[in-house]
C-alpha cells in the first residue's frame, strides 16, 4: 500500500463488493433466523398473520441473498465476465 492510510484512500471496488457481501451474508443469517423466533409460539391475533410475517421475513432473506449475488456479478464483471467456478 505503500503508507496509505486505510482511513483517507477510498476502498477498491473489490473491498467495496467483498466488505458489502459480507455485511450483507451477517444480515441474512439474522433475518432468517426470525423465522424461528419464539414469537411465532404465541397465539396469533389475527388469522394468518404469523404466515404474513414469516412470509416477509423469506422474501427480505431473498432480497438480501440477491443483493450479496449482484455484489458478486459487480467482480465477475470486473474480472472480465468469468464466473469463479470457471476457474
Amino acid at each position: 500500500m505503500n503508507g496509505e492510510n486505510m482511513a483517507t484512500r477510498e476502498p477498491t471496488i473489490q473491498e467495496v463488493c467483498d466488505n458489502g457481501r459480507l455485511e450483507i451474508a451477517s444480515i441474512a443469517r439474522r433475518v432468517k433466523f426470525g423465522m424461528i423466533n419464539s414469537f411465532f409460539n404465541q397465539e396469533q391475533e389475527i388469522p394468518e398473520q404469523h404466515s404474513e410475517m414469516k412470509a416477509n421475513l423469506m422474501l427480505a432473506y431473498r432480497h438480501l441473498e440477491d443483493a450479496r449475488m449482484r455484489l458478486g456479478k459487480v467482480l465477475q464483471a470486473k474480472d472480465g465476465g468469468v464466473s469463479v467456478y470457471d476457474k
